[in-house]
């Protein structure tokens, strides 16, 4: 390894030893005891290196041989996991303290899955790739079992395992195929074997499975099994974990492998992509309806989600990268604030999540009502919430790119799902007095859950100012 080479990986090399050294601190002095104090310390890792990596660091560079690459593609998904997951990690720690469950496992177990995640977004090679793929979600694993003393949990975990290590398996039969036919696990080595005239076909169907196993990690139906049921099982701080970063990363790594390897071939994976659109739009839309559960209504709504953010890659222009960026950092913020609220739900002492609690929420909590009303809202698409801009960026990048029917189906998925985020807002204005919720929140929950509600309100402003953000990412992976 030389010296460029060491300057480029230095934010990861950072996380992996903040991680190590974190977990022999714990383990030698006080455990538990240091878990709080951990959280912080890592979140502030987190923003420190976001901050790093967003303003300080320049320009495009590779390291070993091309297997790692920096680009303004690489800096943008890193700057969206990492205060993401630093976000998550805060309003986590009143909740996690408060029920007994704060392990200082927790936030070392989170900064492996950051560090997979940074490598996922910078792999120019199929081996980078499963490296940093297989870092995260051992971690996830992991933290989806972490309430020991739970069956949910531990059942959680195991299916995540089970469904995850198919997953797993399909992306390297996928992978092995391709290096089969191409010689290479280089991005760039298998991009420079295609020509539009005469493509093998083992590297279609390699290209095929790679992008089955990757669908998984962001829910796209039909892979979407586990989510339903690990986001319910999971404590609910290792869900809003899940319902961020992870999607962000999985995503961002999907772009890289179509565009860096495959780019020659848009008709081919675009179709594949946009069949995956239009499957997960319309299951997360019309399953999340009957669900009284908010968080697996959570992951329905996760499923529609990633089904909108396929639409921005489908259409493989620079234009389609750019509002599929725009679209995962807003969708990463409205979760963030959502899951704040959804961490604050309790009874009697004991946290819950049924949705029929919410009933008249707005006469004892009218403040938090607000502030919800006007999330679900901006997940809903309604104007002039920053919610619609996001699908909006995603349906014009279809209609520009001659994809009319892809961005029609889009816009009526959205009119399905409106309903149930509206049914929220009709409960919680409109609703049958019954048994009611309490919301305790702790003071980082109820900052975190105003400024989202706020950004969702006046960012329209500041979407002009990550537009030319996410243009110049876009622009380093398209070319």
């Amino acid at each position: 390894m030389t010296s460029a080479d060491f300057n480029t990986v230095l934010p990861e090399v950072i996380l992996a030893l903040f991680a190590m050294g974190a977990l022999l601190g714990a383990v030698y002095t006080g455990k538990d005891k240091l878990a709080s104090m951990l959280v912080w310390a890592t979140a502030g890792l987190f923003i420190a290196l976001a901050l790093w990596i967003g303003l300080a660091i320049t320009g495009e560079r590779a390291a070993f041989g091309g297997m790692f690459l920096d680009d303004p593609f690489a800096r943008f998904t890193k700057v969206t996991i990492l205060l993401s997951a630093a976000a998550v990690l805060v309003m986590s720690e009143a909740y996690m303290a408060r029920r007994g469950i704060l392990r200082f496992e927790f936030p070392v177990l989170v900064t492996l899955a950051v560090l997979g995640m940074c490598m996922m977004v910078s792999a120019g090679d199929l081996m980078a790739l499963y490296m940093g793929l297989e870092l995260q979600s051992l971690a996830l694993y992991v933290v989806a079992a972490l309430r020991r003393d739970s069956v949910k949990s531990t059942e959680a975990g195991l299916k995540y395992f089970v469904l995850g290590a198919l997953s797993s398996g399909l992306l390297l039969y996928g992978a092995s195929l391709t290096y089969g036919f191409a010689g290479t696990t280089q991005f760039a080595g298998i991009l420079s074997t295609l020509n539009g005239e005469h493509v093998p076909l083992g590297l279609l169907f390699g290209l095929v499975f790679m992008i089955a196993g990757l669908a998984f990690k962001i829910s796209a139906a039909p892979f979407h099994m586990w989510t339903p049921d690990v986001y319910e099982g999971s404590p609910t701080p290792v869900t809003a974990f899940f319902a961020t970063a992870p999607k962000v990363a999985a995503m961002a790594l999907i772009a890289r492998l179509v565009q860096d390897a495959f780019g020659t071939l848009p008709n081919d994976w675009g179709q594949v992509l946009a069949a995956l659109a239009v499957v997960s739009m319309y299951l997360g839309s019309i399953a999340a309806i009957g669900q009284k559960d908010i968080k697996r209504l959570m992951a329905y709504s996760s499923i529609a989600h990633m089904g909108y953010a396929l639409i921005g890659l489908a259409v493989a222009t620079p234009e389609g990268v750019q509002a599929m960026l725009i679209y995962m950092a807003i969708y990463v913020t409205m979760n963030v604030g959502t899951f704040a609220f959804i961490l604050s739900m309790e009874r009697d002492g004991r946290p819950v999540t049924d949705i029929a609690g919410l009933n008249m929420f707005s006469k004892t909590e009218p403040l938090k009502a607000l502030a919800l009303l006007v999330l679900m809202f901006s997940l809903a698409g309604v104007p002039p919430m920053v919610g619609f801009f996001g699908k909006f960026y995603v349906l014009k990048a279809a209609v520009d790119a001659d994809m009319v029917w892809l961005a029609v189906a889009g816009a009526v998925a959205s009119v399905i799902g409106a309903f149930y985020y509206l049914r929220i807002v009709y409960l919680m204005y409109f609703g049958q007095p019954t048994e009611p919720v309490e919301s305790r929140m702790a003071p980082v929950q109820w900052a975190l859950m105003v400024a989202v509600a706020a950004v969702m309100v006046l960012g329209v402003v500041n979407l002009f100012g990550i537009e030319p953000v996410a243009k110049v990412a876009a622009d380093a992976l398209v070319r």
